[in-house]
Order: C-alpha cells, then sequence, then structure tokens
C-alpha cells in the first residue's frame, strides 16, 4: 500500500531466557554492570549454576577479579537509580571509584571458567563502525545456538533511554538522528540481543543493567550511537565479548576476521583483584 514501509526484527538465540533472567536480577549492584552482563550471558548459554552455587553477578565479579568501591557514589547512577550494596559474596573494595568496577579480560577469564567449555567468551576490540557492528551482529544472529554480545561502551555517546515513538519510528524511517541527549556519563557494560531494522537505519535492542534506563532496562539505540559508543571515543578502550556455544565459536571467529575485527582485550581503564595485592 502507498506509503508502507517494511521493519525488520531479528533477536539473538537465546534471548528469551536472557531477558527472564535479566527480570529477576535487575538492579546491577554497584560497580557490576559487568559481572551483572556476564550473568546474563551465561543463563542465556544455559549454564545456570557451578558446583550448586547460582551463576549471578556475584558470582561473575568474584570468578573476574571485579573490584567495588569502598563507598558508593550516587552521582554517577542514572537518574532515579539510588545504588545496591547487598553483596551477596565478599568483593575486594577500593578507594578509588574510577577505577572500580571489572576488566574486560577478566570477565573474558570468568564466563570461560565459569561455563566449563560449554560456551567461549571471545573478546573483539575493533575498530568499531556502523558496518563492523552490523557484520558482528548478522554473523550471530545467523546461529541457532544460543549466543550474546556484551559490549562495554560509553554512555556519553548514546541516545537516551526514553526516546518517543516518533523519535524512533523518525529515525527508522527516515534517518532522523534528532534523538534525546545521554541519560548518564560512564564506561559500561550492556548486552545487545536484536535489532531493527528500516528504510532509514537500524535500532540495536539493549539488555540494560537498572530499570530506570528505559522500559524495565530495555531500550533501543541507533546504530550510529551504538557503534560511537562502543568506541569510546575520548575514554579508555571498548569493544564487544561474544558469548557463544564452543561449538560456534570458530564460525563467529572466521566470521569476524573477515570483518577485520581484531580478537582481544582491552583495557577500559579498571583494576582487578590481582593489580591491588
Amino acid at each position: 500500500m502507498p506509503g508502507s514501509s517494511h521493519l525488520d526484527m531479528k533477536l539473538l538465540a537465546g534471548t528469551r531466557a536472557l531477558l527472564a533472567f535479566h527480570t529477576r536480577e535487575l538492579p546491577q549492584r554497584d560497580d557490576l554492570c559487568g559481572a551483572f552482563c556476564g550473568a546474563l550471558a551465561l543463563r542465556a548459554a544455559g549454564v545456570r549454576a557451578q558446583d550448586g552455587e547460582t551463576l549471578d553477578q556475584d558470582a561473575v565479579a568474584l570468578a573476574a577479579g571485579s573490584v567495588v568501591s569502598r563507598l558508593g557514589d550516587h552521582g554517577i547512577l542514572p537518574h532515579g537509580e539510588t545504588g545496591r550494596r547487598d553483596y551477596r559474596l565478599a568483593l575486594p573494595l577500593i578507594d578509588d571509584a574510577n577505577t572500580s568496577g571489572t576488566t574486560a579480560a577478566g570477565l573474558v577469564e570468568a564466563v570461560t571458567e565459569l561455563a566449563a567449555g560449554r560456551c567461549e567468551a571471545i573478546p573483539f576490540s575493533g575498530p568499531w563502525t556502523v558496518e563492523t557492528l552490523g557484520g558482528l551482529f548478522d554473523r550471530a544472529a545467523a546461529l541457532e545456538r544460543p549466543v550474546s554480545l556484551v559490549a562495554n561502551l560509553a554512555t556519553r555517546h548514546l541516545w537516551g533511554s526514553r526516546a518517543r515513538v516518533e523519535q524512533l519510528l523518525g529515525y527508522l524511517l527516515d534517518g532522523n538522528q534528532d534523538g534525546p541527549p545521554p541519560d548518564w556519563d560512564v564506561g559500561h557494560f550492556a548486552c545487545v540481543i536484536g535489532r531493527l531494522s528500516g528504510p532509514g537505519g537500524s535500532l540495536y535492542g539493549i539488555a540494560d543493567t537498572y530499570p530506570s534506563l528505559g522500559r524495565g532496562g530495555l531500550h533501543a539505540q541507533p546504530q550510529e550511537r551504538l557503534a560511537a559508543a562502543i568506541e569510546r571515543r575520548s575514554m579508555p578502550a571498548g569493544g564487544v565479548i561474544a558469548v557463544v556455544c564452543a561449538e560456534d565459536a570458530a564460525s563467529l571467529r572466521e566470521g569476524a576476521g573477515a570483518l577485520g575485527l581484531l580478537e582481544g582485550t582491552w583495557d577500559n581503564g579498571t583494576v582487578t583483584q590481582a593489580t591491588l595485592t
């Protein structure tokens, strides 16, 4: 019919399991955004426990060598969030809140260890453009077994998480970049779960770590904004960790290599438990 437009939606395999756990696990505990996302990726892959212990954000943080700021800083949280410090496990503390959290290398090691051979965590450090982001998503979306994409990004480059419907449609149909300003300005981890594409561009679905972001922690980001956020311009480096079933690791590596993506971790400015001793 005249004026109609076709939108194409793709969800990564395992997304429904990831979202079910996401709803129960929200919000992240202070400084554990990376561990929170690692736990989501493990749950998407069907990895729920190790030696009888539930693999939640605390378990991933402990395995990753995450460090927690001694005092919470409410000033760096999204509007409406008060922080969460009810840690289930004892995690090492640090005075400098600017270097607390989880390293990319630590998260890769934690997921690999806790998955016990069932899946692999493959880090890609870039280069990040609309094309490489889209190509990696396409290769992940083609897999029939569960796969998660954990993005280490800079929130300053994102749209605000509560874009109006007309703004989302204006982008999808016409490529209009006029979106809301960013909610906050930190280095952060979040999961990319799907993509909605139209004639004007593609919006990526984000499973975030706070319920105040978007609707219950879910929001959409234009491809240009997300690629820039993962590139983390003017901040320590970022990247994407693909968590795939072991049987699919080789094919995803090959596909990412064909895109020119480099495999390897990056320094996101966070310290680890090991560097404190």
